[in-house]
């Protein structure tokens, strides 16, 4: 039997607004100035197989409320999974008792009326699935059993899973804004153990998607986890020293995502960042591009307006190296004197413009150093920019691969790695909503015997 699929998205959609609607109108009643309000519902098919063999079957259903009142500068918030009308308005009435009871905070308002979204795009978020938990057993299996297959060094199995969801979302607020749209994700993992001359290594491999049909194959994600985890094989320490440092493409798109918590509104309004007061100022090499773009047709993190209802757009965030904005939403945005960037609930297809070299291409600019393909702990202060990781990857010289390392450390400093970008590759080849090639940066300390 499939899993439930929703046959009717757009009258359900229509249910939720009417809800949220109802709370707008609860919460005036209640008194409150201003109000403002989400309403979720999700549901999805989850398995996960080990060594041939079910783990787990799951199926979820959950619903959510946020509902946020404003008693002119003093607010009150309150949620629930029960979306019953009773339910709605107790969760009013439990964020009107806590508004009147704050300290007035001069920022706390709505977003302002203009910058609502207008027209809600379809940016064709939603393709559900409608797969049975046997065929997605057979997926997850199929892939697991391409990984085992892989390679005699392959001894073991962390296994496979397969999951599918759909949800919709509604937020509205009292200028008269309701808005709300469907959507899917699906995804199928792996991730195997391997084995050589005494030592094991683990690694996995994934593709998620909002359509079934743009999943990677399961067979071609079962080798893939295969050929990571034996390229691992054989891994040792080095002699600290320093030394160019190649981080692969789904590393580097954590580097990424360090620069936009150091660039979003609360950082900057908190003087809590290494990049506080370099707006407008260079921070990567002129080459260097980086911008989101919301509204990317079945993109992972598309969405037509932000928490708080502002529509969305695309933008430059460094352009030319040079840093053009901070991330903000609303509150944010009037605690520094400036306007909402329309980013509440964070930056939405963020990328990187990619160069001319690929994997290969890219050892030989570095020549000798270290190809970091995964990173532990969470040594980065976003404060200072100092940066100090636990790091596996490849060690090579003149430009080719010499043997696994494990066991070292890397640090330096965000503000300097930033400018010693030496180039960004062409080879994104990882799924997600943060897109790049991998990064070289010039030099950095690793740490290891």
């Amino acid at each position: 039997m499939a899993h439930f699929v929703l046959e009717d998205p757009q009258g359900r959609l229509g249910q939720l607004r009417d809800s949220v609607a109802a709370i707008l109108t609860e919460a005036a009643r209640q008194g409150a100035t201003a109000a403002e309000a989400a309403v979720s519902t999700r549901a999805g098919l989850e398995v996960a197989v080990r060594l041939g063999e079910v783990e787990t079957i799951e199926h979820t259903r959950d619903n959510g409320l946020g509902v946020t009142v404003y008693f002119g500068h003093r607010k009150g918030s309150a949620s629930t999974s029960d979306l019953s009308p009773a339910a709605l308005r107790e969760a009013v009435a439990a964020a009107c008792a806590i508004a009147r009871y704050t300290e007035e905070d001069p920022y706390a308002a709505l977003a302002d009326a203009e910058r609502m979204a207008g027209a809600i795009p379809d940016l064709d978020l939603y393709h559900p699935w409608a797969i049975t938990a046997e065929d997605a057993i057979a997926l997850a299996v199929a892939c697991e059993d391409a990984a085992r297959s892989h390679d005699p060094r392959i001894t073991n199995s962390e296994g496979a899973s397969l999951s599918s969801h759909w949800g919709l979302q509604v937020y509205g607020n009292s200028h008269g804004f309701i808005g709300g749209y469907p959507t899917t994700r699906h995804g199928l993992s792996c991730a195997v153990i391997g084995e050589a001359d005494g030592g094991m290594q683990r690694d996995y491999w994934w593709s998620t998607a909002r359509a079934p049909q743009d999943l990677e194959e399961a067979a071609a994600i079962g080798r893939r986890a295969a050929e990571r985890t034996l390229a691992r094989l054989g891994a040792r320490p080095i002699a600290t020293r320093q030394a160019p440092v190649l981080f692969q493409a789904e590393v580097a798109a954590g580097l990424l995502r360090q620069l936009i918590g150091a660039i979003q509104g609360a950082s900057i309004y908190r003087r809590a960042s290494f990049l506080l007061d370099r707006l407008g100022e260079p921070v990567f090499p002129s080459f260097v591009h980086i911008h989101e773009r919301p509204l990317l047709p079945r993109g992972l993190a598309s969405a037509p307006f932000d928490g708080d209802g502002v529509a969305t757009a695309d933008k430059d965030l460094v352009r030319d190296g040079i840093l053009q904005t901070y991330v903000l939403d609303s509150y944010a945005a009037r605690k520094l004197g400036m306007e909402t960037t329309g980013n509440a609930g964070g930056v939405r297809n963020l990328a990187i413009d990619m160069g001319e070299l690929d994997r290969p291409a890219l050892l030989r600019e570095m020549g000798t150093g270290l190809l970091v393909t995964e990173l532990m702990g969470h040594g980065v202060n976003l404060v200072t920019g100092d940066y100090s990781r636990g790091a596996a990857g490849l060690w090579i010289e003149g430009g080719e691969v010499k043997h696994p390392v494990e066991e070292v450390t890397i640090a330096g400093n965000l503000a300097e790695m930033f400018a010693g970008l030496v180039a960004v590759g062409n080879d994104c080849d990882f799924p997600g909503s943060t897109r790049t090639g991998s990064w070289l940066i010039d030099r950095m300390t690793i740490a290891g015997t």
